[in-house]
């Protein structure tokens, strides 16, 4: 059976938002997350053919995600030494921190509803907090607070369902169901 290579439009279209959500989580600098998506989008484009199976796609685009921070924080370190293992995305398995990856939206989901409309927008979509509380029409600090009582609200929902076991950071660095009946992710 000849595997076809994935169409990019299509790929970028789907993951587009969760990369720059992801990379917005890690870089403080918008506009450098902006840039920082142009290059993986850039890579993708040159490496598609190299990618195995399509079934791994999720996977492999986040390992370039993350190559790309890694090398992000090398440049801004100027001679420095980063290495991978100093950034918390590094420390937990990677089918560990892929599973967790889909599991944050039907655990959002899960939230009320203005919760969960909140933390998809900032969480999943990246949008800024300031945007988005001017978007709403309230104050930034407002805003903040809603986030924190909706963060902890999901927090409480997936230490619910898993035992998550964590380095002396607190960083998640793996995990396990606390019972059957919890829907997996």
């Amino acid at each position: 059976m000849v595997q076809t290579t994935p169409d990019l439009k299509v790929i970028w279209s789907e993951y587009r938002a969760s990369l720059l959500a992801f990379l917005r989580s890690k870089v403080s600098n918008q506009e450098d997350a902006e840039d920082l998506l142009q290059e993986i989008l850039l890579k993708t484009h040159k490496s598609i053919g190299n990618l195995d199976k399509v079934e791994s796609l999720k996977a492999w685009l986040f390992q370039i995600a993350n190559n790309t921070i890694t090398d992000f924080y090398r440049s801004k370190a100027r001679g420095a030494n980063v290495h991978p293992d100093d950034l918390w995305h590094g420390e937990m398995d990677e089918d560990d921190q892929h599973i967790l990856e889909g599991c944050v939206a039907p655990f959002i989901d899960a939230l009320p509803s203005e919760m969960g409309r909140l933390l998809h927008q900032i969480d999943l979509q990246g949008v800024s907090q300031k945007d988005y509380a001017v978007e709403l029409g309230i104050s930034y600090s407002t805003l903040k607070s809603q986030v924190q009582a909706s963060r902890r609200q999901l927090r409480k929902l997936f230490e619910d369902c898993c035992d998550f076991s964590r380095d002396q950071k607190g960083n998640i660095v793996g995990f396990e169901r606390k019972c059957s009946n919890c829907d997996p992710c």
